[in-house]
């Protein structure tokens, strides 16, 4: 089978998360071609990274030991979702992000969308597990949620019959000291509130006055331009440019992605905000996508020419990111917002950035996955996303498995939620307002 390879500078840290909780495959028997496919898949995966990890010495880890303790189990296993396990389990050992094996039904939903049917329908809600509870953070306008009257801040109780509380304390548990904590416990809420378009979804929650409301939702295809890159999933892009009190420039978007239609779209919001007293830019919930696209975005605030922005360091090679600032660039305050869910080229933009004197973080540690990635298709047509890079900080951190600490760190809360505040959002335009009035 023919290979599929496409490059992707800071890949989306959503590819990771795949088969984090996905529920296991049919155990199918498999044939003597079937198994040859997978050993051949197997070996593939372990001699690419072999050769190409960023690391020669995977951190201490016996590579070639790792291989052979592996491969008996791929070799005997008895259906695809068994071996597909044992190279899970030996990417695993590397315990670094941007490392997957995407099934292959993940690839034949993309490339054959009429014939298999997309099953990306959404509710339009946007949770984040807020002491042990999820909680809605957002509902996108006019999507199934909205119309069906789910206010920010409501509790998440039970999809579908089943209880959402007690998913968190393993999760907890398992990832107590891990940036990527939040990522994973609001990942099992998502998967949960997911389906194919069309599908009716039965939700209770808890609402502003903790009484339960049972809500019964169609699920639609999520609001956005539908972006295909290479072998991921798609990705929904959704931007928005507003003005906050005080003229005050804000600016959210989704995804690195699709630079032909996010580029322009952010050029022309801070060419509008030139005379503003400050700038907020929104990575909340952002997975990442293509890194170059934060080096183009930084170009139209950071007034000095090749300013380090990072590097970026390979097994054979450094790259040096830095600044080529555009002829005309913003000169105010810039306050970035940033939460788990903010990986990859998220967390490469932020930090890339944190430290000049004009810019500051707000909000809380991002997922800490940032490594450059490619994803390509193996013989027995699952996906295998991997490393081939590392990524330092211009302060000289190494983010990986780190994450961005803000400068101001906020958490959300439910109370807020409820009463339609948001205290990073709050935070961040008093510290430009205390800066333009002070001259500063």
């Amino acid at each position: 089978m023919k290979q599929k390879r496409v490059t992707i500078i800071g890949a989306a840290f959503v590819a990771f998360a795949v088969l984090v909780f996905r529920p296991g495959f049919a155990a199918a028997q498999i044939s003597s071609d079937t198994r040859q496919l997978n050993i051949d898949s197997f070996e593939h995966v372990w001699k690419t990274i072999n050769d190409r990890h960023f690391d020669p010495t995977f951190g201490g880890l016996d590579w070639q030991a790792v291989h052979d303790e592996l491969r008996p189990k791929v070799e005997n296993a008895q259906s695809v979702d068994e071996a597909r396990g044992a190279m899970t389990d030996m990417i695993s050992r590397l315990h670094q992000s941007h490392f997957a094996i995407i099934p292959a039904d993940v690839y034949e939903n993309i490339e054959a969308p009429a014939a298999k049917g997309d099953r990306g329908g959404s509710t339009g809600i946007q949770t984040r597990v807020i002491d042990g509870k999820a909680i809605v953070t957002s509902v996108g306008p006019g999507a199934p949620a909205e119309r069906a009257g789910v206010r920010p801040g409501w509790e998440i109780r039970s999809v579908k019959g089943t209880e959402i509380p007690p998913l968190f304390p393993p999760i907890e548990k398992e990832f107590e000291k891990n940036p990527r904590k939040d990522f994973y416990l609001s990942y099992a809420v998502r998967t949960r509130l997911g389906g194919a378009i069309g599908d009716t979804l039965v939700v209770t929650f808890i609402d502003e006055r903790d009484r339960p409301r049972d809500m019964t939702m169609i699920l639609e295809e999520p609001k956005g331009k539908k972006v295909i890159f290479g072998n991921l999933p798609p990705f929904y892009l959704t931007f928005s440019a507003d003005t906050l009190r005080d003229d005050i420039g804000y600016f959210a978007f989704s995804s690195f992605f699709d630079p032909v239609t996010l580029m322009p779209a952010f050029g022309n919001a801070m060419t509008a905000f030139m005379r503003s007293p400050g700038i907020v830019i929104d990575l909340r919930g952002n997975p990442g996508g293509i890194a170059g696209m934060g080096l183009g975005m930084a170009n139209w605030f950071v007034e000095e020419k090749n300013v380090a922005m990072g590097t970026m360091r390979t097994r054979s090679d450094t790259l040096k990111l830095v600044t080529s600032p555009r002829a005309r660039v913003y000169r105010g305050p810039v306050a970035m917002l940033v939460d788990g869910l903010s990986g990859s080229s998220s967390e490469i933009f932020a930090g890339g950035v944190q430290g000049l004197p004009r810019v500051r973080i707000f909000g809380s540690r991002t997922a800490g996955a940032t490594l450059p990635s490619l994803v390509e298709r193996l013989p027995n047509g699952d996906g295998f996303q991997y490393a081939f890079a590392s990524y330092i900080s211009r302060n000289g951190v190494e983010l990986e498995g780190k994450g961005v600490t803000p400068d101001v760190e906020i958490r959300p809360t439910r109370e807020a939620l409820l009463e339609g505040r948001d205290p990073a959002l709050e935070a961040a335009v008093d510290w430009i307002l205390d800066r333009h009035y002070k001259g500063n």
